[in-house]
């Protein structure tokens, strides 16, 4: 294939906030479209899409080119200016400079919704980078509209002196006024002080039938009318041209053109993609990270089983055969977590919790997967015995599939804080940070903005926003919506305006319209931040907040830890401090976990103010299933949400007598004893592979994913390896099949049992506090 003899060098993505229509996807596809081998992105002050963008040039053949929008705050003659540079990453040197200047322009800067920075920066920062002037918008194209040649010259030339040889004069044709009288002088200065010239374009947008939806984002982000003649306009020019448009339009200055391809050339850097990158967890003993985890889950242990209420009921014999089964557990997981090398993470998890709970800062008992380790709950980072209520480790941590080991912890809503603040003070301000997340336009969003940008009647939008499905959880998309509902063909039909409405929604929604800090999400770096990713203030938060959005962050080596807030944590410590003033002492993670009076409470529907149980249908659930154990209510948790909930009739009758349970087989029976022979948790999926079928539990969890996705490929060749271990096991073919096709259909809303356990503890602690202290409860 004969590649273009244009490359573009300044371009921006939707992660220049409300101001570009181009999804990196889209410059992908119009990149293969007119055949262009490399291109660069220069979002403003921000590097957001970076390593996206990167991956995805890298995945379809093209070259990236990494860039910056840079805005420089400059004195002339005791006069400020803010000058606009475009800077493109040449080699890693040039990356980790531009990695600093995007910082700083957030982090130093009074306002974050105008970065900038200032010339003493680019003077630090300038090794490994292109510069290009700036276009119609930079200082020197001002300048010359002044007329003001002595200080043009003078200021170019101050610049050619700090990048040397590394320095262009950007040349735009968008029919702009302004483009059209700076041109000459520029071009004059270029061949007066030898700088080479490049000729740009500053797509926003694909192409001329996005001109009026890009026109409509700018109305938007600047919150004025469309038809308002004083307002920032962009030129229909401003769309992706191929090289042909491109080579016609500087047809009188090829080497502007010529200077693309030799700049891309010049530039040769691909993001990394690193592995993790955990900081080190400093021992008192100066011991490996490894033989200090085993020592302190070893003595956890101990600790654990001395104080744990289910032991202490236990006779010798059974005693001394569960100590020694705990032990085999915590060896085998402590085998896999060192071979694995996530020793540190366990650690440094273990040690903020530890803190947070000398200080009294109530935590979770444990969410997700996490509470399936016997490491965990010995080292006080959980607080559910995974043994007990069958939990399983591999869901956790597999050691046929390397994957980071993800611990979600809740604290007490109005302590967090405070964590945060320790784990800041040991690991270093400058290697901690929150995540960015960014707000896209969804369908009903995207249809009020641009009705207020077309100046449409509030209530003719308000009615066709409400005839959008409102579904937080799984936003429907507009064209779903109206291939759903024939009542919006018959509005296009009648009128235009409402066509135009639904027409630029279309094409605007999922776009970005602004960043803010994940809710929950922390960054622990073995080094600054800052030589790695680029970082971002958010206005809301004094802590810094990585420009990459989690998925990113973490393919940059970054490890996630998750400090969650949850207010039922704070109302239960309340409710033990009121008890305390009474003499009334509660050990809240030791609750003997049978009582009658929080069961009784229960089966009546009496759950309002219990976490998790208080809605209306999950108190008719209550009233229905009649729960009597502690595993129950792990199963009405996992039970009641969106797809397992068509299992709940199944359930019920089941459990009250009126159905039979169906076991399978007999090696299948005592895995779903406790939830009427109802296939519930992701777990039992495990557990079934490994004892029907003869997988090991790292394998099972192979399957358990695959049956999650299903992905026909990878279904049909576990279906050949279920059926042909279980008739190894003495099944035969015909009963295996059934079990795998049963296994399969349930493993769809399969609901991680550890997590659902976690939650439950959390809803009977509550349930009990409430049935046994009432008044101090509310």
């Amino acid at each position: 294939m004969s590649h273009s003899n244009f490359v573009h060098l300044n371009v921006h993505t939707a992660y220049s906030l409300a101001e570009s229509a181009l999804r990196i996807e889209n410059i992908i596809d119009l990149c293969r479209k007119h055949k262009m081998p490399a291109i660069a992105i220069t979002d403003n002050s921000n590097m957001f899409g970076a390593l996206e963008f990167s991956n995805q040039c890298i995945n379809n053949g093209i070259k990236p080119i990494i860039g910056l929008s840079v805005y420089v705050e400059e004195s002339i003659k005791d006069e400020k200016y803010l000058d606009k540079f475009i800077l493109l990453a040449q080699n890693q040197d040039g990356y980790k400079n531009l990695l600093k200047l995007s910082s700083k322009s957030f982090l130093k800067s009074n306002l974050p919704s105008k970065p900038k920075i200032n010339f003493r920066d680019l003077y630090e920062c300038n090794i490994g980078l292109i510069a290009l002037t700036g276009g119609p918008h930079s200082l020197l194209s001002r300048l010359i509209l002044k007329n003001d040649k002595i200080n043009s010259k003078e200021y170019i030339k101050k610049i050619n002196k700090l990048f040397k040889e590394r320095l262009y004069i950007e040349i735009q044709r968008h029919s702009l006024e302004n483009e059209k009288l700076s041109e000459k002088e520029l071009i004059n200065l270029a061949y007066s002080l030898n700088i080479p010239i490049v000729a740009t374009n500053e797509p926003y947008f694909a192409d001329e039938s996005m001109y009026l939806a890009h026109d409509a984002l700018i109305c938007i982000s600047s919150g004025k009318y469309l038809d308002d003649n004083e307002r920032e306009r962009f030129s229909s020019e401003h769309r992706f041209k191929s090289s042909e448009e491109m080579s016609i339009l500087f047809s009188d200055i090829p080497e502007a053109i010529e200077n693309t391809i030799v700049i891309a050339k010049r530039c040769s850097f691909i993001v990394p993609n690193n592995d993790p990158m955990l900081p080190k967890f400093k021992t008192a003993t100066g011991k490996s990270e490894e033989s200090e985890l085993t020592n302190q889950s070893k003595e956890g242990l101990v600790q654990r089983i001395k104080s744990d209420i289910y032991f202490s009921n236990l006779d010798q014999d059974l005693l001394e055969e569960k100590i020694k089964q705990y032990k085999l557990r915590l060896k085998y997981e402590l085998e896999i977590i060192n071979k694995m090398g996530f020793a540190g993470y366990f650690l440094i998890v273990a040690d903020f919790i530890k803190w947070a709970k000398d200080k009294n800062i109530p935590v979770g008992p444990g969410r997700g997967s996490g509470a399936g380790s016997l490491v965990a709950w010995a080292l006080t980072i959980t607080d559910l015995d995974p043994i007990k209520f069958g939990l399983i480790f591999e869901r956790f941590l597999n050691p046929d599939r390397i994957s980071m080991p993800d611990f979600d912890i809740d604290f007490c809503q109005e302590r967090r804080d405070e964590v945060i603040d320790y784990v800041k003070d040991r690991y270093g301000e400058d290697n901690v940070a929150q995540i960015i997340t960014f707000g896209s336009l969804q369908a009903r969003a995207a249809l009020r903005d641009v009705g207020r940008v077309l100046q449409l009647p509030y209530n003719l939008v308000d009615k066709i926003c409400k005839m959008v499905p409102f579904n937080p959880a799984n936003p429907i998309k507009l064209e779903e919506a109206i291939k759903s509902d024939e009542r919006f063909g018959e509005l296009i039909e009648q009128d235009e305006t409402i066509k135009n409405l639904i027409d630029i929604s279309i094409k605007l929604e999922g776009l970005y319209r602004h960043a803010s800090t994940h809710a929950a999400g922390l960054v622990i770096s073995d080094k600054p931040l800052i030589e790695n990713v680029p970082l971002y203030r958010d206005p809301r938060s004094e802590m810094p907040v990585t420009q990459f959005s989690m998925k990113y962050a973490e393919l940059s080596g970054l490890v996630k830890f998750d400090f969650l807030g949850l207010k039922t944590l704070t109302v239960i410590e309340k409710t033990i401090n009121f008890l305390k003033n009474k003499n009334i002492i509660i050990d809240i993670n030791n609750l003997p976990l049978n009582d009658e009076k929080t069961f009784s409470m229960l089966k009546n529907g009496e759950s309002i103010g219990v976490f998790q149980l208080e809605s209306s249908g999950m108190r008719d659930l209550l009233k229905e299933s009649r729960p009597s154990k502690f595993e129950d209510l792990i199963a009405l948790i996992a039970l009641y949400r969106p797809g397992p909930m068509e299992n709940i009739p199944k359930y019920i009758s089941c459990k009250n007598g009126s159905e039979d349970p169906e076991f399978l087989h007999k090696t299948i029976e005592p895995i779903v004893s406790d939830t009427y022979g109802v296939i519930i948790y992701q777990e039992q999926v495990m557990q079934i592979a490994q004892v029907f079928a003869g997988y090991s539990l790292g394998q099972a969890d192979i399957l358990r994913r695959a049956m999650g996705k299903k992905i026909k490929s990878e279904m049909a060749s576990q279906r050949d390896i279920f059926v042909k271990g279980a008739i190894n096991l003495g099944v035969e073919k015909d009963r295996a099949e059934y079990v795998f096709d049963l296994v399969d259909k349930f493993a769809g809303y399969g609901f991680n049992k550890a997590h659902s356990a976690g939650y439950a503890l959390i809803s009977y602690q509550t349930a009990w506090l409430k049935a046994n202290f009432p008044i101090e409860f509310f």
